[in-house]
């Protein structure tokens, strides 16, 4: 078997390097660090998070052949994160992404899950998730376009959240991740990078959001996931159930 040049190793080595995940969050103003991958997995003990473990340690996705299995949930056999981050029904959470590529053109989604419990032993396959915010196309005047994502960039690969005023007070999982479609043109080519973390909601109002599995957001044919971006834009139909509001 030839060897690989040295060009090609590195090439593939910033590919894989270039797919990010959350490695913080602040909420209440404290900052919280969220289950590092490429360091955690390879610990014998590693510290607990507020973010959920995941075998990604390729920094990869999940596409289109997950999207009615238990990897689409919280990532690559997502486990249950320990600790809970303390949240007052609207207020902003800040997440921290590691760098993310300028090519990964996409939407950024958030959903939250009522654990009815503790969120640290809750059966993710139950969770029922509703969409507390999303953000696609933001100019497609310009092939590829400017999305999301690209704001997540310029904000130094940050993006915040708020959390719905109206939600009752209790433990959830909050879902969020960036859906990147630069290979969406073809079935199954959109990549899921999802992020799960457990925050405790204080106040709020006395909402409890009908959701849905997360084996059920999406379907590889939905029109906001087998997408062409590199064609002039006037609308994107962001995948997913609708807006909770």
């Amino acid at each position: 078997m030839p060897k690989l040049s040295t060009a090609i190793v590195l090439a593939s080595a910033s590919l894989v390097a270039g797919h990010g995940y959350v490695s913080s969050i602040v909420a209440n103003g404290k900052n919280y660090t969220g289950y590092i991958v490429d360091r955690y997995p390879y610990m014998s003990d590693p510290p607990q998070s507020v973010g959920w473990a995941t075998t990604a340690t390729d920094l990869g996705f999940e596409d289109g052949t997950e999207y009615q299995a238990p990897n689409i949930i919280c990532h690559r056999n997502g486990v249950n994160a320990a600790l809970s981050a303390p949240v007052t029904a609207g207020s902003t959470i800040d997440l921290q992404w590691t760098p993310w590529p300028e090519s990964h053109h996409g939407p950024v989604i958030t959903y939250l899950a009522a654990c009815d419990g503790d969120c640290s032993t809750v059966d993710k396959e139950k969770l029922e998730f509703f969409k507390i915010e999303e953000k696609g196309l933001i100019d497609g005047s310009v092939v590829p376009g400017k999305w999301a994502a690209d704001e997540l960039i310029a904000a130094g690969h940050r993006w915040s959240v708020k959390i719905p005023s109206t939600i009752a007070a209790g433990n959830y999982v909050m879902r969020h991740e960036i859906i990147a479609l630069h290979s969406s043109g073809q079935l199954n080519g959109a990549q899921n990078y999802p992020q799960c973390f457990n925050l405790q909601v204080t106040g709020g109002g006395s909402d409890i959001p009908a959701g849905n599995l997360g084996q059920s957001l999406y379907k590889n044919t939905d029109a906001g996931i087998l997408f062409n971006i590199y064609t002039t834009l006037s609308s994107y139909p962001i995948p997913g159930p609708a807006l909770y509001s």
